[in-house]
């Protein structure tokens, strides 16, 4: 266990400023560096509040985190960790989520789509480069630079279920946000990266059309729907989209992981 005199105060280096986000057992602060007056966020994560394995998945967060490197990931500048919590000091991003984004606007323009998921894919690229799956990618984990620059500035954000896998190994957690999931995860076989590609076009899809591709009030239904890789383009606003964008979709919503197209 580490010592007490190796813990850090992050009050003497950072003034802690108002709250940005509440979830569970963590809360995501605004924070001024006393010496540069530059804004962070940071996430506060309270050990009492969580169980053993959980604390294993945040230094897992932490440890991935701390190797990425990439314009479209929020970076992680500073860790601080006392008895009772740890503080993850993270790159401020203005713009909100890319979910509230898509609540005003109902759906995008072509070009928009376009450049938001190009962002997103050479982001996801990156990570399976480094042989890590995201696991979680959905508009509330995609997070805007800007209100001004809106979704043409999108890095992603929340690695809390991201997992270091080899060309060889698998996971086999049954884990995401239900509309997001790819149908191996939901077979509970030992799957790969591909499953974040699956997470790509769904969210490709609502940008494109305003809806998801996959929706039923019951989960079983809709898992049962994803399993079956079962959507169309029947609704109005598909039909001022292009036959190039429609023709992506169909490449990444596959069933089989092995016909999806990779982030390359």
């Amino acid at each position: 266990m580490e010592s007490k005199a190796n813990y850090r105060n992050i009050k003497e280096v950072y003034k802690i400023e108002s709250t940005l986000g509440k979830g569970s057992f963590a809360t995501v602060k605004k924070a001024k560096h006393r010496e540069t007056g530059v804004r962070y966020a940071v996430k506060v994560i309270s050990k009492s509040k969580i169980s053993d394995e959980e604390k294993l998945a945040v230094q897992m967060e932490i440890d991935i985190l701390k190797q990425m490197d990439h314009p479209n990931i929020v970076k992680l500048m500073d860790v601080f960790e006392d008895e009772r919590h740890w503080c993850l000091v993270m790159e401020l991003m203005l713009g909100g989520e890319l979910f509230d984004e898509i609540l005003l606007k109902e759906h995008f323009s072509e070009k928009e789509a376009r450049e938001c998921c190009r962002q997103i894919i050479d982001a996801i690229g990156y990570c399976h480069s480094q042989e890590i799956v995201h696991r979680d990618i959905k508009p509330e984990n995609l997070l805007l630079v800007s209100k001004e620059l809106g979704i043409s500035a999108v890095k992603i954000g929340d690695f809390g279920l991201a997992r270091l896998i080899g060309e060889d190994s698998f996971a086999s957690t049954t884990c995401g946000t239900p509309g997001y999931v790819a149908p191996e995860v939901l077979m509970q076989k030992p799957y790969g990266n591909a499953c974040d590609n699956w997470s790509i076009g769904v969210v490709a899809f609502i940008l494109l059309s305003g809806t998801p591709p996959f929706y039923e009030e019951d989960n079983f239904a809709l898992f049962e729907q994803i399993k079956a890789c079962k959507y169309d383009f029947h609704v109005e606003t598909w039909k001022d989209v292009s036959a190039e964008a429609k023709e992506f979709i169909k490449k990444v919503l596959v069933a089989d992981p092995n016909k999806r197209l990779t982030c390359n």
